[in-house]
């Protein structure tokens, strides 16, 4: 087993990878954590408790928001970050991903990666001998999800119970809502495509571990009496010349008649970046039951815990 030498003590590391790899009570104290963190608390006793760590960025793929708010939150807590974009380092060279592993970790405190395949989060994991964060891989994007619960908590109070629907494209962001199910105890509906449904993997096994996870193709019958709505953009990053998701999914646009479905206090979330009249209208984005700018803010404050969690 990795340990951290970062910690206080010889501990094992804490990587920050896929909701099935962590335990509900852990998920629990990052997201309080970060919510401490936006009520202007000081939780682990300092205001800058991360003095003297260095938090590497990998990007393969190009980011606002989470470069923003991992940066962001990292300086807030008196760390710094290294920001190592597609080109700049020797993965693409040739350099495998083990061996760029073991040498950030002589350099850094921990390791966030935004890439493509997970078998590199994966690598990246088994090799480091600092905490790796997954910044998002194509088949998931668990800070996305936490800054998301963090979102509607804060709004209505706990998940549990509650019905959460999702219309659109099955991609990375509902697979972790998926994996999240089996933790927060909300019923997960799912409208999308045949074709673009989520990995029957994923729903299978959230469902085996007690997740309530349904699958539909109309999505007035997965938004009906819903809580909370939320979708994400038809072309995803390495889908982008794909002329054929348009018209599959134009049938599971958020507008304000499908959101006449949902419970009358539900919220709408976009993780955004939206392109606004495709898979959302500019009525529901700016409209009373929106609450996407609190969603992006909330990155920041649930990288906090996230990076807190890992490194103290």
């Amino acid at each position: 087993m990795n340990v951290s030498f970062g910690r206080k003590g010889i501990l094992p590391l804490r990587h920050f990878l896929d909701f099935d790899r962590l335990d509900t009570p852990t998920l629990r104290q990052i997201l309080d954590t970060g919510l401490r963190y936006k009520r202007g608390e000081t939780p682990h006793g300092s205001d800058k408790p991360l003095a003297g760590h260095i938090l590497a960025m990998i990007f393969e793929k190009p980011s606002t928001r989470t470069r923003v708010s991992f940066e962001a939150g990292m300086k807030q807590l008196g760390g710094d970050v290294i920001v190592l974009l597609k080109g700049d380092t020797q993965l693409g060279r040739g350099e495998t991903v083990a061996d760029t592993a073991r040498v950030l970790s002589r350099y850094v405190s921990a390791i966030m990666i935004r890439t493509d395949a997970p078998s590199k989060l994966q690598e990246l994991s088994e090799y480091a001998t600092v905490p790796v964060i997954n910044g998002l891989t194509d088949d998931t994007h668990p800070c996305q999800v936490l800054a998301d619960i963090m979102t509607f908590e804060e709004h209505r109070g706990s998940l549990a119970g509650k019905i959460v629907a999702w219309s659109g494209d099955g991609n990375n962001v509902v697979n972790s809502w998926i994996q999240a199910s089996v933790h927060f105890g909300f019923e997960l509906r799912i409208a999308a495509p045949p074709v673009l449904r989520p990995g029957e993997h994923f729903v299978d096994k959230a469902q085996a571990k007690g997740g309530r996870v349904s699958l539909y193709k109309d999505p007035v019958e997965a938004v009906t009496g819903a809580h909370l709505v939320l979708t994400d953009t038809w072309l995803s990053m390495g889908f982008d010349n794909d002329d054929s998701r348009p018209k599959l999914l134009a049938p599971y646009q958020v507008n304000s008649a499908l959101m006449a479905h949902a419970a009358p206090d539900a919220l709408f979330m976009h993780c955004l970046p939206a392109h606004r009249g495709e898979e959302v209208t500019d009525e529901v984005m700016d409209g009373p039951q929106s609450v996407v700018w609190d969603e992006a803010e909330n990155r920041l404050h649930i990288q906090k815990g996230i990076l807190t969690w890992c490194l103290l």
